[in-house]
């Protein structure tokens, strides 16, 4: 049974001290008491044995090997058994629009799996809503009873001149956005080239960003470490979590920054990366672990950043090393150590009793000194955020499409065509520039099935003006007859079509116009699965549990059409993100992103 309640963040460290200090001492009795726990110290990365915990107002009080002082009459006492006590974990750097859901949702989702702080980057809805988007995540991200710190996006269209968002961003509006009680840092600066070269709109945003004092989030999307790479850390990103190799994560933390690992529902970064510490010997000190996208399925049935720091020390890593990545390192980066990230005095009480340090099999989770999970179960009730009408109905297509528009015309009489083809790699977010030779059929370029070459289309849906871009992609590995249309197509989120058969495009396609946004998959004209999301057609309005079984269904008939792709979802809804090498799709053409230029889909 979940109780119902209002949540508020502690009180200011100032103003608790003296109750603070009047607990340490005995003088006043805590709020709780957590006794006989192993303390897994993440400031001295140690794990002490014997231990208690005295919280009052939501802040710890005192750590160490006693604290009967502290307990009175209407003191709480928890007996750990001996179960290690461990700082909440912190995601670093995530997008709740991933989830399929909202704040609300997704905390409900991760708090079981002992997540109590998270810092995120609304970007997606920032694309479609422009700044009143951010301004509804971030007052929404206040209401919880966890941390949830907001970034202001920093690159809204991320690619000028590549693309067309709903929304543009300008260093003004970065500069109000860092007066908001709840804006921790600036988003992702994922127009590198923009910063190599001193563009105005990205010197603008991260000045604005260092005037206030807060952190500059990096997104570095390219393997070139040369010139590029260094004008791009001298223009002020403080962390990147795009490398995939560890070379990358290498070179960042020798030039100043923070390597962000990230293991997301498709993005697996984590084992070729941490090699730098666990076979380079660099300093752990500057390693961090992240989510960046994990949908509802994963954080319902396989966790979050719980999950990361199993697979962190699954290769290799000691246990405390890994929780260190996930908490200290993490609130130290962001200037929050002296609130969240240990189990010390005066920071947040947000802790985990854990049985397994190693599987970080976590019994109970409490955040700011109250129980919010025990068992895997949540133990709160969150009120739901309603957000009003103009963050719904985003959806303009403009009129009902036709097979028609998908039509790809062949150049003057050629039987056959040389064409480039957008290329996934599993589990990873860049893709490949390849090309192919398809045949022409009627004066229309043909898909070729048999060596897995279907259609890509990005539908424009924020100005309703029926623009269709058509091309290539491969990897999917549809057999049937089939399509499938997300309204979620990073970073622009217009509308993304991969399909086998024009008919199925279409209704995939209008389908989507008809519920206001989400994920559809059609064959042979009938509607296999959808998720509806008409929160900037980006998130459900339903609970996090039903979306996952909306979204396990649809994983499922995708497998039925032939698609094996771990996460293929994923994959999908990133193949108009412009910012990550090597062959995008956008609302202006396909986009060669190791150029950043448009390219001719024709070769």
């Amino acid at each position: 049974m979940t109780e119902k309640q209002a949540f508020s963040a502690p009180k200011p460290w100032a103003e608790m001290a003296p109750a603070l200090v009047d607990v340490a001492m005995g003088r006043k009795p805590a709020d709780l008491v957590v006794r006989n726990g192993r303390w897994v110290n993440v400031h001295s990365g140690e794990v002490i044995p014997g231990t208690d915990l005295a919280i009052v107002g939501g802040r710890f009080a005192y750590c160490g090997p006693d604290a009967g002082h502290a307990i009175g009459p209407s003191t709480k006492v928890v007996d750990a058994g001996g179960r290690y006590l461990v700082p909440g974990l912190c995601d670093a750097h995530m997008h709740v629009e991933s989830g399929m859901v909202t704040v609300t949702e997704f905390s409900r989702a991760v708090i079981p799996h002992g997540t109590t702080s998270m810092f995120i980057d609304p970007h997606e809805i920032a694309n479609v809503l422009g700044l009143e988007g951010v301004r509804l995540m971030h007052d929404e991200a206040m209401a919880m009873p966890i941390n949830v710190g907001v970034q202001m996006p920093s690159c809204v269209p991320s690619a000028p001149g590549l693309e067309n968002a709903g929304a543009t961003l300008r260093p003004e509006d970065v500069a109000e956005a860092m007066t908001w009680p709840n804006i921790i840092g600036l988003g992702e600066v994922m127009n590198f080239p923009g910063v190599a070269a001193n563009d105005p709109t990205m010197v603008g945003g991260v000045a604005a960003t260092m005037k206030a004092g807060k952190t500059v989030g990096g997104h570095y999307a390219s393997p070139d470490l040369g010139l590029p790479f260094h004008g791009y850390v001298a223009g002020g990103p403080e962390d990147d979590h795009e490398g995939t190799r560890a070379e990358d994560a290498i070179a960042r933390v020798r030039q100043g920054m923070k390597a962000m690992l990230r293991l997301g529902s498709a993005w697996y970064d984590v084992a070729s990366q941490i090699k730098a510490v666990t076979e380079q010997g660099l300093d752990p000190r500057n390693f961090i672990l992240c989510t960046d996208d994990s949908h509802s399925g994963t954080l319902v049935h396989e966790g979050h950043m719980d999950r990361v720091v199993r697979h962190a020390i699954s290769q290799g890593l000691k246990p405390v090393t890994a929780v260190q990545m996930a908490t200290i390192n993490t609130a130290q980066h962001f200037r929050m150590e002296r609130e969240i990230g240990s189990i010390a005095p005066g920071r947040r009480a947000d802790f985990l009793i854990v049985s397994d340090l190693a599987e970080m099999k976590i019994d109970e989770v409490y955040g700011r000194g109250v129980r919010l999970a025990k068992g895997g179960k949540l133990e709160i009730d969150i009120p739901a955020y309603d957000y009003p009408a103009s963050a719904k109905n985003t959806v303009k297509l403009g009129k009902t499409l036709a097979a028609a528009d998908f039509d790809i015309k062949a150049p003057g009489g050629a039987n056959e065509v040389r064409v480039r083809v957008i290329g996934v790699i599993e589990n990873q977010a860049p893709t490949r520039a390849l090309e192919a030779d398809l045949p022409v059929e009627d004066g229309l370029v043909a898909m070729d099935r048999r060596n897995d070459v279907c259609q890509i289309a990005l539908v424009e849906r924020h100005r309703g003006t029926g623009g269709v871009t058509n091309g290539f992609v491969s990897g999917f590995g549809y057999l049937e007859d089939c399509a499938l249309a997300s309204t979620v197509a990073h970073d622009s989120h217009h509308m993304i079509v991969v399909g086998t058969n024009k008919d199925d495009m279409a209704k995939a396609a209008n389908r989507l116009g008809e519920v206001g946004g989400g994920v559809v998959l059609f064959s042979k004209g009938k509607e296999l699965a959808l998720v509806e999301m008409p929160i900037a057609g980006l998130m459900s309005d339903e609970r996090a549990e039903i979306v996952a079984e909306k979204a396990e269904k649809l994983v499922e008939a995708m497998r039925a059409m032939g698609c094996t792709l771990n996460n293929a979802y994923m994959q999908h809804s990133l193949l108009a993100l412009v910012v990550i090498p090597e062959l995008r799709i956008s609302d202006v053409g396909i986009i060669d992103v190791t150029k950043f230029e448009k390219v001719d889909l024709f070769v």
